[in-house]
């Protein structure tokens, strides 16, 4: 049973892809919900062999409220803005008295929800915030949920990634004519919809 449980899992991720990211999906939504039912149905009756990159959990149920604490591996630093070289050389060396050899990806400065993925064997294994830099709280169930975060990576790598999780504005926008709609509060912003969601 593995072996079909493989090929949905290859075959659902691959439609998942071509349907949310190239917005060019190759079967229909009736065919991928009778697929994803197939695999839903086989992990129920072989719950020893569900696999770590499977869709089925990033849908369904309840986004948790209250989280464990988790102890990062190394500080996620929080991150200020570098106005001269001076600056930008003295968080370097502040880094590099904890990671050695760090590799750096610089992009523009996004206000979202800092976050950190842990990997193990290239298996999301821990997905944190960022808390206090040393000790922040373990949402991987939630983060899980989120589309765009990779369950497994193509490689069998141990490494920690961190980035931003963070609302477009106009899903914002949309979150918070939902929220208007059922009489709830609006966020007050994305960043804070990000972290709430």
């Amino acid at each position: 049973m593995n072996e079909r449980m493989n090929e949905l899992v290859a075959l659902l991720n691959r439609y998942a892809t071509e349907y949310y990211t190239s917005d060019n999906p190759s079967v229909s939504d009736s065919e991928y919900d009778r697929l994803y039912r197939e695999l839903v149905e086989l992990e129920a009756t072989y719950p020893d062999q569900v696999l770590a990159d499977s869709p089925t959990h990033r849908v369904g149920g309840k986004v948790l409220d209250g989280f464990e604490k988790y102890s990062h591996q190394y500080p996620l630093y929080s991150l200020q803005d570098a106005f001269s070289r001076e600056e930008l050389e003295a968080f370097d060396a502040r880094v590099r008295k904890e990671l050695p050899q760090p590799t750096y990806i610089c992009e523009l400065k996004i206000d979202g929800l800092s976050i950190s993925l842990t990997y193990e064997k290239g298996i999301l294994v821990v997905g944190a915030t960022r808390g206090d830099g040393s000790i922040g709280e373990n949402i991987t169930e939630n983060l899980k949920r989120v589309k765009d975060i990779p369950l497994t990576l193509p490689e069998e790598l141990d490494i920690t990634v961190r980035g931003e999780c963070y609302m477009p504005r106009a899903s914002f926008d949309q979150v918070n004519q939902a929220r208007q709609e059922n009489g709830e509060p609006e966020f007050a912003n994305p960043r804070n919809a990000a972290a709430g969601t």
